[in-house]
């Protein structure tokens, strides 16, 4: 079954630059791997330290295999230093 993904990341007062890099260089892998729908990446207008992820993924398994990615891992092995807190992601189910 589809899952939804929303992904909010927030960067650390002035690393916004930083992560926005960091999480760009993440959407040509990620749009390669198998059971990729779409995975989105926007910057709030408002404040540019807000990010968000959009993402579709065939099935649950498939978004599990993504974030064992080698390239997820080092993303997540930054975080500490670029975060201002963790990744919150929500998942979502299509009910309409």
């Amino acid at each position: 079954m589809q899952v939804t993904v929303l992904a909010r990341i927030k960067a650390k007062p002035g690393m916004e630059t930083q992560l926005r890099d960091e999480l760009l260089s993440l959407v040509g892998p990620t749009h390669c791997e198998e059971g990729c729908i779409n995975y989105d990446l926007h910057q709030s207008d408002e404040d540019p330290s807000h990010f968000i992820f959009y993402e579709n993924w065939k099935s649950r398994e498939d978004l599990d295999q993504h974030l064992e990615k080698p390239y997820i891992q080092k993303f997540l092995g930054k975080a500490d230093e670029i975060l201002a807190e963790p990744v919150e992601i929500t998942l979502f189910t299509r009910i309409g």
